[in-house]
């Protein structure tokens, strides 16, 4: 579908940011998310001990692409880029207990559930980036390498072009940002799901994505 592009401006009136907010809401919705909210970028919390748990215990992701720490963003590069923006859109997709849980047997809808969050990270970032909003920058829930390349080495640790360039991104926690805080501070339910959750003790799981829009 042919898109009709809006020009550059380099200053929107918040009235008008806060349309495009309600519009990326439904938007998200729309492409499978089960909550959504726009949310002021100043209350963004980035918190170095968030990236620290990718590396304590050790996330079996950790090192292994471009886009899990060591090699993403730092906590403190978060925290100064999200001071530039004014608003964002956060937005979570709730999974069933046992596909959240680290079983073999449901690891393909668990695959499936993590494309969706960077699916639909992309769709609204795009739509943010041809509103106009040409700064506007996405993150997922998880390891792009795991969702997407599985057992393939990582191509831009290679020093190569990455398979999925415009679909793979940092998770909120990779680069810090607090998704747990977020989601109780907007009265979403989240649980602390770990290796050894079961899922019968476990209403639902939580996967989460955000956009700095403006």
């Amino acid at each position: 579908m042919e898109r009709k592009l809006q020009p550059i401006r380099l200053s929107v009136p918040d009235t008008e940011v806060q349309e495009h907010l309600r519009r990326y809401e439904r938007l998200a919705l729309e492409a499978g998310a089960t909550r959504a909210a726009g949310i002021p970028a100043a209350g963004i919390p980035v918190d170095e001990r968030v990236s620290l748990k990718c590396a304590v215990p050790k996330c079996f992701g950790y090192g292994t692409c471009a886009n899990c720490p060591p090699h993403s963003p730092t906590a403190e590069q978060t925290r100064r880029v999200a001071a530039l923006y004014r608003a964002a859109v956060v937005f979570g997709l709730q999974i069933p207990p046992e596909v959240v849980v680290r079983d073999r047997a449901t690891i393909q809808p668990r695959v499936e559930a993590y494309k969706k969050v960077f699916e639909i990270a992309s769709a609204v970032e795009s739509a943010a980036f041809y509103d106009g909003h040409y700064l506007a920058v996405g993150y997922a829930a998880g390891s792009c390498k795991s969702t997407f390349c599985h057992d393939k080495p990582c191509a831009v640790l290679g020093g190569e072009k990455c398979r999925l360039s415009l679909r793979s991104r940092p998770s909120m926690e990779a680069v810090g940002i607090d998704c747990y805080r977020i989601a109780v501070e907007l009265g979403w339910d989240i649980y602390p799901i770990g290796s050894d959750a079961a899922a019968g003790c476990i209403p639902h799981g939580l996967l989460m994505g955000l956009v700095l829009v403006a």
